[in-house]
């Protein structure tokens, strides 16, 4: 049994984070303009657009300091990024470098899936359409928490103060909603609510900041049922 990933859907159905670990077929990155806000998740992010400023003609980088050659994806050096005076980062601290595409069974290069901010609306549009046909036919009583196909299994878990953490999973795995309040009371409480530049509700940016990934990387790979 293992985990495949993990989405973060604020009350305005923005996906503001996204985390994976066993995907063998990785989503391509978002469409530029497509709606997917920045600071979701660096490796799938819109690409920069080669008129950015600060671009050198003739040279394969954005700016000279941001060196990630764009034909071979190698990282010569990157941008020290922006921290708080606390030294908590930002949204938009230092990305790690993009992360390679994982092969394995029914494995595909990097970019072989739906563009991510289609997948993130797809994702988001079922959890919406089978929650409110549970509450339609169970009345009140019953919550949706999760379904199963062969291939893999949903997990929802749903705050209070209207964010909605979707974990996808093997099909053979228990419920996973004790992991997910985990991830909200641990890692999304400190490092999102109670860090004061992250702009929460904002329509604007998502969650993601080096701390918060860290821990939730941390906090799902010393599960027993991760692998």
């Amino acid at each position: 049994m293992t985990i495949y990933c993990l989405y973060v859907f604020d009350r305005h159905c923005n996906c503001v984070y996204y985390h994976d670990w066993h995907r063998t077929k990785r989503p391509k990155r978002a469409n530029d303009g497509g709606g997917l806000l920045p600071g979701v998740s660096h490796a799938l992010s819109p690409l920069p657009s080669s008129s950015a400023a600060g671009s050198a003609p003739g040279t394969p980088f954005s700016s000279p300091r941001n060196t990630l050659a764009s034909n071979s994806g190698v990282l010569v050096a990157f941008n020290d990024g922006s921290q708080s005076p606390s030294g908590v980062p930002t949204s938009s601290a230092t990305p790690p470098p993009p992360v390679q595409a994982q092969g394995g069974a029914g494995g595909a290069a990097s970019g072989a899936g739906l563009p991510f901010d289609e997948e993130a609306k797809l994702v988001y549009g079922v959890i919406l359409s089978l929650r409110n046909m549970v509450k339609r036919l169970s009345g009140r009583d019953e919550s949706f928490v999760s379904y199963r196909t062969s291939t893999y299994k949903l997990h929802l878990f749903e705050t209070v103060s209207g964010y909605r953490l979707v974990m996808l999973s093997d099909p053979n795995a228990e419920s996973l909603r004790f992991v997910m309040r985990s991830i909200y009371t641990g890692p999304f409480l400190e490092y999102v609510v109670r860090n004061p530049l992250v702009p929460m509700d904002s329509r604007v940016r998502g969650v993601d900041n080096e701390y918060l990934r860290a821990s939730i990387d941390r906090l799902v790979r010393g599960l027993s049922v991760f692998q």
